[in-house]
C-alpha cells in the first residue's frame, strides 16, 4: 500500500537514500532540508524514475518551517502516514575545547528538530487513527566516548522522547507507531560537521576504514514501514559488521 512519507534531512546520506528507495517502491515522498538545490535534484531524480515526490526548504530548528513541511504533505496528498525525523549533526569535540556553538547546534537540530517534527505531524496522525514516526538516533545513544558527550546526550534524548511517545500513543489507542533507528558508522556527511581539526581527522580515518553504505539503513527503515499495522519495530540498531 502506498504511503505518504515525510523525511527531514533529506538532501543527502540516509535521508536521500531512503527517499529514493521508498519512492521506487511506490510510496509518495515529501522531502525537507535546508539545501533547496539538492532537494530539487533528488525530486527530479525520483520523478525521472517514475516516482512521486515534492519538496520544501526546511529548517528543523524553526517550528514554523517544520509545520510548513507538514502542511505541504497534507495539501499535496491529504495525509501523513510516516514522518521520518532524520536531520542530525555530529560535531564531536572534547569539552575542554569549549565548542559551545557546536553544542547548541546539536541540541537544536538533534533534539528540538525531533520535537518539532512530532508537534507538526502528530495531530493529523491522531485524527486519522494511524501513522508512524521514524526517529534517527545512533549507537552513540547507547554508549559514550571522549569527544562525543553532547552528541551522545542528544541521541540518548531521542531514545527517551521516542519511548515516551510510543507509550502515550499506545495508551491513546491511536495506532501511531514509533521506530527509533540507531546506526553505527555510515558513509554520510556527518563527519563534515566536525569543527575540531584533530577530532575530524581521526573520525575521517575511522569512517574510511569502517563505514557502510546508507543503503543498508534505508532497507531497514523500509522493512519497519512495510510491517503490518498491528506490529511495530520499536528500535533498529544497525552497524557495520566489523564495528566494535
Amino acid at each position: 500500500m502506498s504511503k505518504v512519507i515525510v523525511i527531514t534531512g533529506a538532501s543527502s546520506g540516509i535521508g536521500e537514500t531512503t527517499a529514493k528507495l521508498l519512492a521506487k517502491n511506490g510510496h509518495q515522498l515529501v522531502l525537507g532540508a535546508r539545501r533547496d538545490s539538492k532537494l530539487q535534484q533528488i525530486v527530479t531524480d525520483i520523478k525521472a524514475a517514475g516516482g512521486t515526490a515534492v519538496y520544501k526548504s526546511t529548517d528543523v530548528t524553526d517550528l514554523s518551517s517544520v509545520k510548513a513541511l507538514a502542511k505541504l504533505a497534507l495539501d499535496s496528498f491529504g495525509k501523513i502516514d510516516v514522518w521520518m525525523n532524520n536531520a542530525g549533526l555530529m560535531p564531536h569535540s572534547e569539552f575542554i575545547k569549549g565548542k559551545v556553538d557546536d553544542w547548541n547546534r546539536m541540541i537544536d537540530v538533534n533534539l528540538r528538530g525531533i520535537l518539532y517534527g512530532i508537534n507538526a505531524a502528530l495531530p493529523s496522525m491522531r485524527a486519522q487513527k494511524s501513522g508512524q514516526f521514524i526517529n534517527m538516533a545512533s549507537v552513540a545513544a547507547h554508549a559514550v566516548h571522549q569527544g562525543g558527550g553532547v552528541y551522545s546526550a542528544t541521541k540518548a534524548g531521542v531514545l527517551m522522547i521516542s519511548e515516551a511517545l510510543r507509550q502515550e500513543e499506545a495508551a491513546a489507542k491511536s495506532n501511531v507507531r514509533v521506530t527509533v533507528v540507531s546506526p553505527g558508522a555510515i558513509a554520510t556527511e556527518l563527519v563534515e560537521n566536525v569543527t575540531d581539526p584533530t577530532t575530524k581527522a581521526a573520525l575521517e580515518k575511522y569512517y574510511q576504514q569502517t563505514a557502510i553504505s546508507p543503503d543498508r539503513i534505508a532497507s531497514s527503515i523500509m522493512a519497519a514501514i512495510d510491517l503490518p499495522a498491528d506490529a511495530s519495530v520499536n528500535e533498529i540498531v544497525i552497524r557495520p559488521t566489523g564495528q566494535e
